[in-house]
Order: C-alpha cells, then structure tokens, then sequence
C-alpha cells in the first residue's frame, strides 16, 4: 500500500508512471485543498481535479489544468458583460463581510464572478457545478469527491486533505491575496514575504487521511511550500508521517524549480530554495529521490535518477527509483 501526497502539475504528472510499481488498488492519492476557491459561487477544487481528469482520461495536457478540448463560451460571454457594463477585471475578492457569510466553506477565498479571472472551460464547470451542488445538500468535500471519482472511473483512492476551509494565502508588498490570485491573477510576480495557511489551526484532515498515512508515502515533486505545506499544517499530519516511512522526491534542479513558484516561496518560509532545503521542508522524510546531476547531501538514503517528468515514460522512471527508495528503507 502507497499513498501520494499531491499537489500542482509535479506529483500528477509523477502519478502517470505509478503503475510501474504500485498497483492502483493499493494506491491512494491524499490531494491540497489549499488551493481551493469559491469564484463566483462555485467551490473549484483545482488540485483534487487534476487527479479526476487524469484518472478520467480527459485532463489537459498540455496546461495540466482542466479538461481537454473544452470550450469556453461561458468564460467568454463574462468577460463581454463585464466590458460593456464597465465592470473591473482581474481577481476580486468579495467584501470582508461576505466571506464568512453563507456557507461554512468560507475562508478568504471567495471571489466574485465578475469578469471571471480564472479561465475555467464549459465541462469543468459541470464540475464545479455538481460539487458545489452537493455541497449545499449537506455533503462533505469528501463525499463529494468520491462521488466524482466514481464518475470518473478512478481505481485509485482519492482524498482531499480535509472538509474544512483552508486557504492559502500570500502576503506581498502588495497586500494579502489567496495563492490563485497570486499565481493565476498576478502570473506570481509580487514579492512574496511570507506565506499563511488560514484555518489550518481549526481543520482536521478528512475522514481516511490518517489511516492513509499508516502506508508508505511518497511526496511527489510538488512545491513544497503551496502544495504540501497545508497538509503539513493540519493537526496530527506531520506526526503521521513522522512514524510511517516517507520518500521524497525532488522538486528541483540543484536551485532551480522545474516550474512554478516554488523557489520564491521557499525563500519566503526561510528554507533553502533548492533540493538541500528538502530537509527542512520534510524533516521527517526517511530517503529522498534526486537528479543524477543534483549535488545536493543528505544523511540520509538518496537516490538519483533523471527526475524531470515529460511523458509516461519519465514518470516510469522517477518511480522505480522511489520503489527502490523504499526497498532500502522500509
């Protein structure tokens, strides 16, 4: 039995190759909520998608968000209404009064409809549709998301991190906003001075999460600092992982990022912005998988692989070094 801990494109795209070594009956896919937003009054689950396209077949490769050849007429038809009414653009987080109003999913990350600043395609919406819909029913994210995989055709088990709200938030010279409108509305280029994950102190980790982490469990190369960070930050995770066997694969190039944000972030947490802050990042990790050409020590097993991730095949490979990982320390 395996569990991934996912985030971003790095693990999803390192989830291609899985069953190389890991059959998905035995697997488990433990995904951030942190990410998640409400964007005109539909809940996005943006990490928890990923691993539903791409175990239904149908995610966008080519940006590793959303669905393949989707359209987007809606997304269109908003930004339309929003120039002709002379209405603002970009990221716009609802009112401070607004975001504990309503549902108890709120968590400085709601934001309005208006000339909607992520691109979000017409069957994803579906999506975000069907889960916001069972949510007003009463159900958990949980639930929700097992429905989903089912529809799905998932043979792996996916969990989100928690029920409960958290929410990622960057504060910048320019103010406070959530990781999308730092990421998505702003393209990452405000200076970050630190990071926050709000509610994380109140969240428990959802039903099965700790039961998953009794397993083996494999960090994926996701940024460390979005992407595992709020799993982290849950009461009781970190000791979890603290008495199970953990292998960590490297998001990074020596102290490059194979993309993202993650470097900046890093920085931003007083970790070092390369594979050497891993140990830091994951003090509890038992072994690490790194580049063949990283010169990054631990004390602690490393194995080196080509580790960047550009097709099934890659991924293949970055896995039976993480299989080989665990053989040496478990």
């Amino acid at each position: 039995m395996v569990t991934f801990l996912s985030g971003g494109t790095g693990t999803p795209k390192l989830l291609d190759g899985a069953g190389a070594a890991f059959s998905p009956e035995e697997t488990t896919i433990v995904a951030n909520t942190g990410d998640d937003i409400e964007l005109g009054g539909l809940f996005v689950s943006p990490d928890v998608d990923t691993v539903l396209f791409q175990g239904g077949g149908i995610l966008d490769r080519d940006t590793w968000w959303g669905i393949a050849g989707d359209t987007h007429r809606t997304n269109s038809a908003l930004m339309d209404i929003a120039a002709a009414a002379d209405l603002p653009e970009g990221p716009q987080y609802l009112p401070a009064e607004k975001q504990t109003a309503g549902r108890d999913l709120a968590n400085w990350r709601r934001f309005s409809g208006v000339a909607e600043f992520m691109t979000i395609g017409d069957r994803d919406r579906a999506v975000h549709l069907t889960r916001t819909s069972l949510l007003d029913q009463g159900q958990t994210l949980s639930e929700a998301t097992a429905k989903l995989a089912d529809a799905f055709g998932l043979s792996v088990d996916l969990l989100p991190m928690s029920d409960d709200p958290v929410a990622s938030l960057i504060h910048t010279p320019e103010g406070m906003m959530h990781f999308q409108e730092y990421w998505v509305g702003h393209r990452g280029e405000p200076t970050v001075e630190t990071v926050e994950f709000r509610g994380s102190s109140m969240a428990q980790p959802a039903p099965g999460v700790l039961e998953a982490l009794e397993d083996t469990v494999v960090i994926g190369p996701s940024n460390p600092v979005t992407s595992i960070g709020p799993m982290l930050a849950l009461p009781g995770f970190a000791d979890a992982l603290a008495q199970t066997t953990v292998v960590a694969v490297s998001p990074f190039l020596g102290d490059e990022a194979f993309s993202g944000p993650a470097g900046e972030l890093m920085e931003a947490v007083n970790a070092e912005p390369s594979t050497e802050g891993l140990a830091a990042a994951y003090p509890f990790a038992d072994a690490y998988v790194i580049d063949t050409d990283d010169d990054a020590e631990f004390d602690r097993p490393t194995i080196q692989t080509d580790i960047r991730i550009d097709d099934e095949a890659d991924a293949e490979r970055v896995i039976r070094a993480i299989a080989e990982a665990i053989d040496i320390v478990s």
